[in-house]
């Protein structure tokens, strides 16, 4: 289990879910890996049980100076940064004609626009990296949209597009950059969704059941390795077959 020994890895939005669950993950593999999120709180009380190679970083990633200063903190201790996973996310639903530009902004901030500033944030080191790693968590909404869902759906979608352009603009560098995108997964998050909801996406679901945040962790453990080092660019369904094609 050292598929990722000697690594460094910074993960948003991992006091929780599938964060947590990719946290784990990786440190089980051998990484070093920062574990970011904006509540102290919770953030130390996730890497507490996990030792000395989990690293508690308190970070609001709308805030692009914040962002900075947590990466360089977080890469002088830890000496180097080889992989980044953007996992960060938020929903606020609304019918469209009821959504007001708080709901809009606050959903593109976090997921969006905050994956743009902790990627900026991080390619100084990634690309001095011998096998640089960027990995966002996209979602299924983002492919194939949902009802009064649009502004989680257009922040998804932008994120495989910007994916795909980031995997052009420094393959060269041989870092490589993919999207997962996840159906309806086990977590806090989707613990919201009233349970009929929940149980009929599961019903239409071609494997009848929502999937594990460790079902995705695997995924991004695989591509944070060397095991995946010519696949980059790709956007990687983890949905139980919900959607394919």
């Amino acid at each position: 289990m050292d598929r990722l020994a000697g690594r460094v890895a910074f993960v948003t939005g991992a006091a929780r879910g599938i964060g947590l669950a990719i946290a784990k993950a990786f440190l089980a593999e051998g990484a070093v890996v920062g574990l970011a999120d904006r509540n102290r709180e919770v953030v130390e009380r996730a890497a507490a049980p996990l030792g000395s190679s989990a690293v508690p970083i308190v970070l609001d990633i709308t805030r692009s100076g914040e962002v900075k200063a947590a990466m360089e903190g977080f890469v002088e201790r830890a000496g180097r940064l080889d992989i980044l996973v953007n996992n960060a996310g938020i929903t606020d639903d609304a019918p469209i004609q009821f959504m007001t530009e708080r709901q809009w902004d606050a959903v593109l901030a976090v997921n969006l626009y905050g994956s743009f500033y902790v990627t900026r944030a991080a390619l100084r080191y990634l690309l001095k990296s011998p096998a640089g790693r960027v990995i966002s968590l996209a979602s299924i909404v983002g492919e194939y949209g949902e009802p009064e869902q649009a502004n989680y759906a257009a922040s998804k979608g932008a994120l495989l597009a910007f994916t795909r352009s980031l995997a052009k603009e420094i393959a060269s560098r041989n870092v490589t950059v993919n999207a997962i995108s996840p159906g309806l997964i086990t977590t806090p998050l989707t613990d919201m969704i009233p349970r009929p909801v929940r149980e009929a996406i599961a019903a239409v679901t071609p494997l009848g059941r929502p999937g594990g945040a460790e079902e995705v962790a695997a995924l991004a453990t695989f591509l944070a390795s060397d095991e995946a080092g010519f696949i980059t660019g790709q956007v990687i369904r983890v949905n139980g077959g919900l959607l394919m094609g």
